[in-house]
């Protein structure tokens, strides 16, 4: 199972330093420990944007502090595209308040910097672009800001994998690397409403009876419940190695037509624990709720379970996608944690990635993993089978005054034809 060649643009211990002459701009700026906020542009990639705070050191001594900016992620393709090229990377200084007034910048623009990028060779060792205080201002006798950055690239290669189709249609996962496609995984969806209990393996179910009813939900609404779904993730010899099921139902809150943040639906995301294909172990929990607001969201909340019980479960992921256009499930943490089956050394950063389509449309969930979270197959579909839960809580957030599809529910009256 090889990889394929990913490199991580690091922006990172973002500081600056005032002249005395340079004054905040106007009402609306920022407290005086964080005034000021750099944009960051690389061509082909949105612009980002973060807080600079300010160095009050004398001279040019090591940072104690500064902000530490994710960065980009280049793929194959535009590593392909811009290797061996020298690309700039922009970082425009501000001072004043974040954000746009009429698609204008409300902040005063400080200056400018150019950190000059190529990127050949990154794909298997790190590179330090900048590491130190640039000037912004041009005038060399006259006092000026400068600022302070680390710009660098690290290899950061990943696993790709593509549903063939719908989770809920039981389709083959492929592995996909350059124009190759290989199958590696099998789905079977099931969708049980008439008994919760079903949705769980029975072994795990009689085992775990002391601790299980924490994670499993005991809200029961007739006809107002969505539960029973689980997505079976099979190797090719057709061993099952993770499983994502739904343990708490998706319910509208009273007097409403839709699942709320605070009485959310939850998947438990399993893997085989022991020797026996009946035993399993909880590693993950995903819950997911309909958000309100301006922007119609769902809104989601992913902790890996530990050892220790039911409430020692450690949260590293929590967001809020569009329902209408959908987005990225994603988990890029810098937390110290195990997130492997064998492993307990600390990792850093990207951990996956996985599409999800908007409510209604076709959804084939395309989905990244960093290589230094899997130690075999069976960490992989860990991945596959959250990928599925997370892109199937699209339809179970949908509002309960819509019908879902046939493969969704055995009812016949709640679904569409």
């Amino acid at each position: 199972m090889d990889p394929c060649p990913f490199v991580r643009l690091i922006v990172e211990s973002l500081a600056l330093k005032l002249p005395l002459a340079t004054k905040p701009a106007g009402s609306g700026v920022h407290p005086s420990a964080t005034p000021c906020f750099c944009k960051l542009r690389l061509k082909g990639f949105p612009s980002q944007t973060a807080l600079l705070p300010l160095c009050s050191s004398s001279g040019d001594s090591p940072l104690d502090s500064g902000t530490s900016f994710t960065g980009f992620h280049l793929d194959p393709t535009i590593l392909g595209r811009i290797s061996g090229k020298t690309t700039p990377l922009t970082v425009s200084v501000y001072t004043g308040r974040m954000g746009n007034t009429c698609g204008v910048t409300s902040g005063k623009l400080l200056g400018r910097v150019l950190v000059s990028i190529d990127l050949e060779g990154t794909e298997s060792r790190a590179c330090v672009f900048q590491n130190g205080w640039l000037k912004l201002g041009k005038k060399p006798a006259k006092p000026s800001a400068r600022l302070h950055l680390v710009v660098r690239a690290e290899p950061d290669p990943r696993f790709i994998f593509q549903f063939g189709g719908e989770p809920e249609c039981s389709p083959v996962v492929f592995q996909i690397q350059g124009n190759l496609k290989q199958p590696v995984f099998s789905c079977k969806f099931s969708a049980d409403r008439n008994s919760r209990s079903r949705s769980l393996p029975l072994d795990f179910t009689n085992k775990n009876k002391g601790w299980i009813s924490s994670y499993v939900g005991e809200r029961e609404r007739p006809g107002r419940e969505r539960k029973g779904w689980m997505v079976m993730i099979y190797d090719l010899a057709g061993s099952p190695v993770a499983l994502a099921s739904m343990v708490t139902p998706f319910v509208p809150s009273p007097g409403s037509d839709r699942v709320s943040r605070s009485n959310p639906g939850a998947w438990l995301i399993l893997r085989p624990h022991g020797y026996s294909v009946s035993s399993w172990k909880p590693w993950g929990r995903l819950e997911a709720w309909r958000e309100r607001g301006p922007t119609d969201g769902l809104g989601y909340r992913f902790e890996l379970v530990t050892d220790n019980g039911p409430n020692c479960g450690i949260p590293i992921a929590e967001a809020t996608m569009s329902v209408r256009k959908g987005g990225q499930f994603c988990i890029d943490s810098n937390m110290v944690k195990d997130f492997g089956s064998n492993s307990r050394s600390p990792i850093r950063g990207f951990v996956m990635g996985s599409t999800v389509e908007g409510e209604g449309k076709t959804s084939k969930p395309l989905v990244q993993v960093g290589v230094q979270h899997v130690t075999c197959m069976a960490d992989a579909a860990l991945f596959i089978a959250l990928s599925a839960a997370i892109d199937l809580s699209m339809d179970a957030c949908r509002f309960f005054s819509h019908k879902l599809r046939k493969e969704l529910c055995h009812d016949q009256q709640d679904y569409i034809s």
